[in-house]
């Protein structure tokens, strides 16, 4: 998990209605700097397009994201994600997500939640949705009880907000969508979602 996420601020997170949008998609973001890319299980083209990274842009890191089964975590790893990340976690999650061998990114919000994920051994946690589970005041709180677990907020994190939530000392690394509209993606902006990504790649942690 921290060789893959190494020098990361941003996670791209996407969401694709076209399979044939993946690599064009793809290529943007790598061009503007953002190679950790997660792609939404929400859509029935999603395994096509992690398919389609996978094999024509071997310098992204492509994962699966809104994994919420274990028979997620099965088509995941068939399509050749690198790595898993869920909204919340279950213990039948969990030991689907720990038996892939992939990386495992679990949600997180609760104390008891950051317990229960502890226990399992995880550090490091999705924290979902962030704006409306109280976004940076919330991750402030949990910071001196939980040392040495940190998280990577999205939901609701964009190009104005995720400076502050990178400036807390328990978030190397946010994840958003921002960068990729759906809207840029159907008219195939790619230009635009190359310098949103730029911009997104020059935000780091404080």
């Amino acid at each position: 998990m921290h060789e893959i996420f190494q020098g990361t601020s941003v996670i791209a997170m996407v969401s694709l209605a076209r399979a044939a949008d993946a690599v064009p998609l793809a290529s943007a973001l790598l061009r503007g700097g953002l190679r950790v890319i997660e792609v939404s299980l929400r859509t029935p083209e999603a395994t096509a397009a992690i398919q389609a990274i996978g094999r024509h842009l071997p310098d992204a890191v492509v994962g699966a994201g809104a994994v919420l089964t274990g028979a997620d975590v099965t088509r995941a790893v068939e399509a050749g994600a690198r790595f898993l990340a869920s909204p919340g976690l279950t213990p039948d999650l969990v030991a689907a997500g720990l038996g892939s061998d992939l990386p495992y990114l679990p949600g997180a919000v609760t104390p008891s939640e950051v317990i229960a994920a502890r226990e399992h051994g995880f550090s490091l946690l999705k924290f979902f949705p962030a704006a409306a589970s109280g976004g940076t005041e919330a991750l402030r709180q949990l910071a001196p009880v939980f040392p040495g677990i940190a998280f990577c907020p999205t939901g609701g994190v964009d190009g104005e907000t995720a400076s502050g939530y990178l400036a807390l000392p328990n978030v190397p690394l946010v994840g958003g969508g921002w960068m990729a509209p759906a809207e840029a993606i159907a008219a195939g902006d790619w230009a635009g979602i190359e310098e949103r990504a730029r911009r997104a790649c020059r935000l780091r942690p404080h």
